[in-house]
């Protein structure tokens, strides 16, 4: 199969249509995506990304009106949070209709919707009679794909279509929430909108699902390994890391501390100026970037754990070399 990048949103919505594959942008990541509704579609996604099946996929709609086709018994705070943050990087984790397959789900009762912010996604969409299933487009557990390339790079030969949008605006993956039954916010993964935004909008403390769910997660990003490069990558505190690394070919990515007093093969800054955002679009792309530079250990510190920095720190923990 001979993949192609282009623009012509009206080709994406024939092979969609047709039962295929095709990369898309957001704002977030390029998503993997397939029609919704059809589960021999759905089924080439895990097929083509070789994910788990019982890792569920995120349901992309072009409205709120649009996604409570498939949802119902709706939190009046969730119709609050999607007036605030849809279209946008929020995922919610809602009771889902008979009309999503259980493939998409994992077999829960409950389905992960979101209204992604991107104008090339929401064209497609509105075209569209159907929502689409769309995890990011790469292979399982590797680093998520922030530009058309990036997908071309890890999944040439195995879709027909990349639809190019640009570079993605946010660089991280949605942020994830549900709700319990005195409609509390509870968060599944942390993402695009930072908790302190929805804390202030909500007036309360949001609630948290910490526990990795390896075998039966209830949504996407409850995996306790992901993202991750496949040169070892360690995160800590740099200069002792530094130290008990002398020898190897060490890379570095850090905010904004290039460590001058130590040697590394290469250095990547997230952001100089130390902004969190400018970290987040950054983050996929300084991993895939250094993970080609035939380097043997990969050093990473901590952001500061507040906003998109929280995210950031997720994102990396998973993707940290576990030594046996």
């Amino acid at each position: 199969m001979k993949t192609i990048i282009g623009t012509d949103i009206h080709m994406a919505q024939q092979l969609l249509e047709q039962g295929h594959l095709v990369a898309i942008p957001t704002e977030t990541v390029y998503g993997l995506a397939a029609n919704a509704l059809n589960s021999d579609a759905v089924l080439k996604i895990f097929e083509a990304k070789n994910r788990p099946q019982f890792n569920p996929l995120i349901v992309h709609s072009p409205s709120w009106d649009a996604a409570q086709e498939f949802v119902h018994k709706v939190p009046a705070i969730a119709h609050s949070l999607a007036a605030k943050f849809c279209p946008g990087p929020l995922t919610f984790l809602l009771e889902k209709k008979n009309n999503i397959p259980d493939l998409v789900t994992a077999g829960s009762h409950f389905v992960a919707i979101r209204i992604p912010h991107h104008p090339v996604a929401l064209k497609l969409l509105s075209n569209l009679a159907f929502p689409l299933a769309a995890p990011s487009a790469n292979p399982f557990g590797y680093i998520s794909p922030t530009t058309a390339q990036h997908v071309l790079d890890s999944l040439e030969g195995k879709i027909p279509y990349i639809l190019d949008g640009g570079n993605t605006s946010v660089g991280l993956e949605s942020t994830i929430i549900g709700f319990d039954d005195q409609e509390n916010v509870i968060v599944h993964r942390v993402g695009g909108i930072s908790i302190e935004d929805i804390e202030q909008h909500i007036g309360k403390t949001v609630s948290w699902a910490t526990k990795h769910e390896e075998n039966n997660p209830q949504t996407s990003g409850q995996l306790k390994s992901h993202y991750a490069p496949n040169t070892p990558l360690i995160i800590g505190e740099i200069s002792s890391l530094h130290k008990a690394f002398l020898g190897k070919k060490i890379g570095l990515i850090s905010l904004a501390n290039s460590y001058p007093e130590l040697h590394f093969e290469e250095r990547m800054l997230l952001s100089p100026s130390n902004n969190l955002h400018e970290a987040a679009q950054n983050l996929f792309s300084f991993l895939r970037e250094i993970d080609q530079m035939q380097l043997e250990i990969i050093l990473v510190e901590s952001l500061p754990n507040e906003g998109l920095g929280r995210a950031i720190n997720d994102r990396l923990q998973r993707a940290q070399y576990i030594f046996k």
